[in-house]
């Protein structure tokens, strides 16, 4: 068996590695049944529907078509990973001190300038909205102890 696309076969196998990771770990908890279930139910199917999926991925990498033309090698958009990472700990550090529409706000932003099609305006267009339906859901929908402005 030969894997022509191993980014697939890679990804399957870790999708089943970690899924084997979640059920092992679940399944030292109590399982409980389907009308009461128990804390190692839920951990424990989905590990085992994630493993279920990276089999198929990984199995599928194997009987894809050969391409016709390589492309060039890509170069990774540093400015990408870059954004999110930073986005990722300002929500971290704005969501703490000045409450969930600040951090909300600025992690959406900076996100978005990840991509380098998107101006500023649609950035901040963007995080409005996300921040509009995200404080909604999580401050009165789902009340998380976020506070929305202010520090805990």
């Amino acid at each position: 068996m030969k894997f022509i696309h191993r980014r697939d076969y890679y990804a399957g196998a870790l999708l089943v590695f970690l899924g084997g990771v979640a059920a092992i770990q679940g399944s030292r908890y109590e399982m409980g049944h389907l009308t009461n279930m128990g804390p190692g139910f839920f951990p424990t199917g989905l590990g085992i529907m994630l493993a279920g999926i990276g089999v198929i991925i990984a199995g599928t990498a194997a009987y894809k078509p050969e391409p016709v033309s390589a492309e060039p090698a890509m170069r990774p958009d540093w400015r990408g990973w870059i954004c999110i990472t930073i986005a990722a700990l300002l929500f971290i550090l704005l969501a703490n001190k000045v409450g969930l529409v600040p951090g909300t706000f600025g992690c959406v932003f900076v996100a978005a300038m990840g991509d380098r099609q998107n101006t500023w305006k649609q950035a901040a267009l963007l995080a409005a909205g996300v921040t509009f339906f995200g404080t909604l859901l999580f401050s009165y929908v789902l009340h998380i102890q976020i506070p929305i402005f202010g520090s805990m």
